[in-house]
């Protein structure tokens, strides 16, 4: 199967933001995630167990969180993690 990207950059209010993390959390529940803009669409089905980093920076002025979640599609058998991510 031949590689598929997308890439989605902008600048967003904190409002515009929540709601596509409320979308995502909506495509985590259905097991299905569409992305699309410009004609360019990516569709992904996330289940079983996930790979989950969250990373966070502060830097004078500038501040970063990074969330990546990553995962093999036939990944089943996998330990999950019994460190808890507490996010207050």
């Amino acid at each position: 199967m031949p590689e598929q990207r997308f890439v989605f950059d902008s600048l967003q209010d904190s409002e515009t933001i929540k709601d596509f993390l409320a979308s995502l959390t909506e495509g985590f529940d259905k097991g299905t995630i569409t992305l699309s803009t410009n004609g360019e669409v990516i569709e992904l089905n996330p289940g079983g167990l996930l790979n989950f980093t969250v990373k966070a920076k502060k830097k004078g002025g500038s501040n970063k969180i990074s969330i990546k979640v990553e995962w093999k599609d036939s990944q089943k058998d996998k330990k999950l993690s019994e460190s808890p991510l507490v996010v207050s």
